[in-house]
């Protein structure tokens, strides 16, 4: 009886990892909602895409994990201030974050910056 119960612990701990990485990956969610502006004599229709990936300052910012990752160089369009040296804006979803160039580390976050 002990080795059976030996051998079953065995076999619990060996095959632990294997399980634990097949479980799936929580599914992310994307938000997209359409905003309908009216003006005088025009109908402004355009599409929200919420970022699944919540950025927040001091993570490190993974271009990989970033939705519609891109490089801001016109940031005056978006309303946001000269980013300072040794930093730069990128887009991820709607966001702006502000990125340091050499560590990644994100220094601010704006959501819904960027509109489509």
């Amino acid at each position: 009886m002990k080795k059976f119960l030996i051998a079953s612990l065995v076999a619990a701990t060996a095959l632990s990892p294997i399980a634990a990485s097949a479980a799936p990956a929580p599914q992310q969610r994307t938000v997209t909602r359409t905003v309908v502006q009216q003006g005088p004599n025009r109908v402004v229709q355009r599409t929200v895409v919420q970022s699944p990936r919540r950025w927040a300052r001091g993570q490190r910012f993974d271009r990989r994990q970033a939705r519609n990752y891109r490089v801001v160089t016109n940031y005056r369009n978006y309303r946001l201030q000269a980013p300072p040296r040794g930093y730069r804006w990128v887009r991820s979803g709607n966001d702006a974050v502000l990125v340091a160039i050499s560590s990644g580390i994100i220094a601010s976050v704006i959501a819904n910056a960027i509109a489509n």
